[in-house]
């Protein structure tokens, strides 16, 4: 068969891309090459619907096992009695973990879109604010913090089924005792969506939701610095409280109701090959190396903070104890908009992003969202954020000079040149 040049040329230019700029979406990061080659091997082949032992298709007793040390790996990590590590991706986790607990117009309650929550956590426009009844809360308008009141007066008003806690541009840590508390008060689920954190908690750098929260759901592809997916997981399994029962009459254990809803509920065939990538990736996490890495990553967003705040930008919350942080352009006289387009400029790549209580609408933006993920794993440390920052600030401050933005990529450029990836491709 003819190697399709095209597409391969395609791939090497955004190697090419990748090496050269400074990545600092949130929301991204660099895999290990043993991931990557994980995901392109030969497990992409297998069609496996069911879980490990329990399989629809002949053939799977090799896949079963990387299943298997994927799941006994995240079990490990975050001291789980279930991890189900089939989803596709964070959102198709949340979808499979709402139907396996709700009921279509159930009331849910998640932080506002607009606040920094994410789209599957009751948004109109996704399957959660179309199925089921959302609520919102969102953050305190001086500070930028959760409004802890607003949640709990939100709660005790609309009586949720389930109270979600996660944001995809929300900087600091969660109160999720206090957020049980008021659940219990109500009768909800809570849910914690630790897409973005999840690196740093599996560390012990931030506070740990399992406690706290009846399910846990997570991408594995931000600060987990694994392939793209998601994972369900539980602290404590148990009998479910909606009353489902299996073939003999007795009450089915919430993994066994949740397993289920992955699969056949709202998945096929899981991605074997992903799945492998993700074992070899909960791997990583395990060694000290891993730890090293979170708490650099601590360290980094901290720093590029103080310069952002150095040079009078204006930080929502104040600061960061996660890996990003969300910033209010406004008083700079850019959107976000204009922000992003001007940093691809020069070869940095961000994303626009809604500030609290923003006055423009989300294809515009006041906002401008920053993380280190991805610039920490390429080696980066404190005294790099300087430059970074610096960099950003002369493009934000020269929109429109485009033989300053020419001069700039150039000097990221050769800036990134000695922080080395994928040295063996």
């Amino acid at each position: 068969m003819q190697r399709d040049t095209l597409v391969f040329d395609i791939i090497n230019q955004e190697l090419a891309r990748q090496r050269r700029g400074i990545e600092l979406i949130a929301s991204e990061n660099f895999t290990s090459l043993q991931i990557m080659q994980a995901m392109g091997g030969v497990m992409t082949n297998k069609y496996a619907e069911g879980y490990p032992g329990r399989r629809y298709y002949g053939g799977c007793e090799i896949v079963d096992q990387t299943e298997q040390l994927a799941i006994d790996r995240l079990k490990q990590i975050f001291n789980l009695e279930y991890a189900n590590v089939q989803p596709h991706s964070g959102a198709q986790a949340n979808a499979a973990l709402m139907l396996a607990i709700l009921q279509p117009g159930d009331a849910i309650l998640g932080l506002d879109l607009s606040m920094g929550g994410h789209l599957t956590h009751g948004s109109g426009v996704n399957f959660s604010g179309k199925i089921y009844k959302p609520h919102f809360y969102g953050v305190v308008k001086e500070t930028g913090l959760i409004d802890y009141e607003m949640l709990e007066a939100q709660a005790r008003a609309a009586k949720p089924k389930l109270i979600i806690c996660g944001a995809s541009a929300y900087s600091r840590d969660w109160d999720y005792a206090r957020i049980r508390k008021v659940a219990d008060e109500v009768g909800a689920f809570v849910l914690a969506d630790i897409a973005h954190p999840a690196g740093l908690i599996a560390k012990g750098l931030l506070s740990s939701p399992f406690e706290h929260c009846h399910f846990v759901t997570s991408t594995t592809h931000k600060t987990l610095r694994g392939p793209r997916g998601g994972v369900i997981m539980m602290a404590k399994d148990g009998e479910n409280t909606l009353g489902l029962k299996d073939i003999k009459g007795n009450l089915r254990l919430w993994s066994n109701v949740i397993d289920m809803a992955v699969f056949p509920g709202t998945q096929g065939g899981p991605l074997e090959h992903v799945i492998a990538a993700k074992a070899i990736a909960f791997g990583e996490i395990l060694t000290d190396e891993f730890l090293v890495y979170q708490q650099q990553v601590q360290k980094n967003a901290q720093a590029m903070a103080k310069n952002f705040t150095d040079k009078g930008y204006e930080i929502i919350s104040g600061g960061t104890d996660n890996h990003l942080m969300l910033i209010d352009l406004r008083n700079k006289n850019i959107s976000g908009k204009k922000a992003e387009q001007v940093l691809g400029h020069a070869d940095i790549t961000a994303n626009k992003n809604m500030v609290p209580y923003d006055d423009k609408s989300a294809f515009v933006t006041s906002g401008i969202r920053f993380g280190v993920a991805a610039v920490t794993t390429r080696g980066m440390v404190e005294s790099d954020m300087a430059f970074v920052v610096n960099a950003i600030d002369k493009a934000l401050m020269n929109p429109d000079d485009a033989a300053l933005l020419e001069k700039l990529k150039g000097e990221v450029n050769e800036f990134m040149s000695q922080f080395v990836l994928y040295p063996e491709l």
